[in-house]
C-alpha cells in the first residue's frame, strides 16, 4: 500500500511538472522500499537528514514530517518552497550540486526539540521512484557544573544542569562507593529539564563525585570534591595551597579554566583565575601568586603572602571543563605571632593597670578635698 502510495504520488507529481511527456510508462519504473535512518542532532545546531538514490533524470525531492507536513520541495532544478511549513523557513537545503550524483540530503539548520520526529524523503526520477525515513532525535546537554556551599553549620554539594534532554541520570558517590540516596530538584519546560541534585556533606575527610549521563548523546560530565588537611600558620607567615588535576578526568589538550576563591561570609571571592585557550592569567588579590613554570606542567597550586588574622577560612580551587569540574578545598587558621600575642597580653596587663591607677587618683582627690 505505502509503495502504491509513493508510486502515484510521483506519477501525479511528475505528469503536472513536466505534461504528457513526464508521464512514464508503469513498466519502466522501479520502486525502492523505504530505508529508515536516525539521526541524532544537538539543540541549535546544524544537521544532516541523510537520503541517497540511483542517478537519473527529471529529479523530483519532497521531504515532508511526519507524512503531513512539507519541508521541502525541488522539482524541475530549483527549489518550489510556496508550500513549505512556515517553522522550516530559512532553514533547510539540498546539496544542488551533488544532486545529479544522487544525493537528496538534506541541511538542516538550528534544530530544536519540536523538530523531533520522522522525516521522509520521496524522490523520483525518470526510471525509479524511492522513500528513506529518517528518524531525527535532539538531545541537550549544556555544560554541568558542581557547586560548594556553607548553610549556618552545614556544607553542601550541588550539582546542576541548566539545559538537558532527556531526562538525564545521576549518580552520587563517597569514596567511590555509591550513595542510595540524593534529592533531584527538577524543573521542565518545552525544550528541556532543568536540574539541581543537593548532598549534604557528611564527612570532611571523603571525597566526593557526582555524574551525569546523557544517554542520547552518549555524553557524560563528572565532578569530583576532595577536602584537604586543615593548615595553621602565624600571622605574617605565607601559606601554599596545592591543586593539581585527576589524571582519569584531566585533558591537557581541552580547554578549562582554573579558579581560586576564598570563602567570606557564606560566599567565595575570587582571587584569581587562569584560562587554557588563551594561557590568560587574571589576579585579584596582591599577595597572591602562581608559578608559571608549574602551571606549564598542570600544576596549580597557589601561594599566599603576608598572612594576616582575616585569611583564616576556606580556599577553592576549581578546575572546570565541559567535561568534568574538580573542586579542591583548603582550610587555613591564621593565628596571632608570637610578637603580636606578646604585645596583647602586654596590653591586657597595662591597659587595666592603667584604669586601676586612674580611679585611684579620682579618689584620692575626692578624699582630700
Amino acid at each position: 500500500m505505502k509503495a502504491q502510495t509513493a508510486l502515484s504520488f510521483f506519477l501525479i507529481l511528475i505528469t503536472s511538472l513536466s505534461g504528457s511527456q513526464g508521464i512514464f510508462p508503469l513498466a519502466f519504473f522501479t520502486y525502492v522500499p523505504m530505508n529508515e535512518q536516525i539521526v541524532i542532532g544537538r539543540l541549535d545546531e546544524d544537521i544532516i537528514l541523510p537520503s541517497s538514490f540511483e542517478r537519473g533524470s527529471e529529479v523530483v525531492i519532497h521531504w515532508k514530517y511526519q507524512d503531513s507536513y512539507k519541508v521541502h520541495s525541488y522539482y524541475k532544478g530549483s527549489d518550489h518552497l510556496e508550500s513549505q511549513d512556515p517553522r522550516y523557513a530559512n532553514r533547510t537545503s539540498l546539496f544542488y550540486n551533488e544532486i545529479q550524483n544522487g544525493n537528496a540530503s538534506l541541511f538542516f539548520r538550528r534544530v530544536s526539540l519540536l523538530d523531533e520526529g520522522i522525516y521522509t524523503c520521496y524522490v523520483g526520477t525518470a526510471i525509479q521512484v524511492i522513500t528513506n525515513k529518517v528518524v531525527l532525535k535532539v538531545g541537550v546537554f549544556l555544560t554541568p557544573v558542581m557547586k560548594y556551599e556553607k548553610r549556618n553549620t552545614n556544607s553542601f554539594l550541588i550539582c546542576s544542569v541548566l539545559s538537558v534532554y532527556p531526562r538525564p541520570i545521576i549518580t552520587w558517590k563517597m569514596d567511590n562507593t555509591p550513595i542510595s540516596e540524593n534529592n533531584m530538584e527538577e524543573t521542565g519546560s518545552l525544550d528541556s529539564f532543568s536540574i539541581n541534585s543537593p548532598l549534604n556533606i557528611t564527612g570532611s575527610n571523603s571525597s566526593y563525585e557526582c555524574t551525569i549521563e546523557n544517554s542520547l548523546l552518549k555524553q557524560t560530565w563528572t565532578g569530583r570534591w576532595t577536602m584537604k588537611d586543615g593548615l595553621h600558620k602565624m600571622q605574617s607567615e605565607h601559606v601554599s595551597l596545592s591543586c593539581q588535576p585527576v589524571n582519569d578526568y584531566f585533558s591537557p589538550n581541552q580547554d578549562f579554566k582554573v579558579t581560586w576563591s576564598r570563602m567570606k561570609s557564606g560566599t567565595f571571592s575570587i582571587l584569581a583565575y587562569y584560562l587554557s585557550s588563551s594561557q590568560n592569567t587574571i589576579i585579584n588579590e596582591s599577595r597572591f601568586s602562581w608559578n608559571k613554570e608549574l602551571i606549564n606542567q598542570s600544576d596549580f597550586s597557589m601561594n599566599l603572602m603576608d598572612l594576616n588574622l582575616s585569611d583564616s577560612g576556606e580556599y577553592l580551587c576549581n578546575i572546570s571543563s565541559d567535561e568534568y569540574t574538580l573542586l579542591t578545598i583548603h582550610t587555613v587558621h591564621v593565628e596571632p605571632s608570637q610578637e603580636t600575642a606578646s604585645h596583647n597580653k602586654g596590653l591586657w596587663i597595662l591597659v587595666p593597670s592603667v584604669i586601676l591607677a586612674a580611679f585611684l587618683l579620682i579618689w584620692t582627690v575626692k578624699r582630700c578635698r
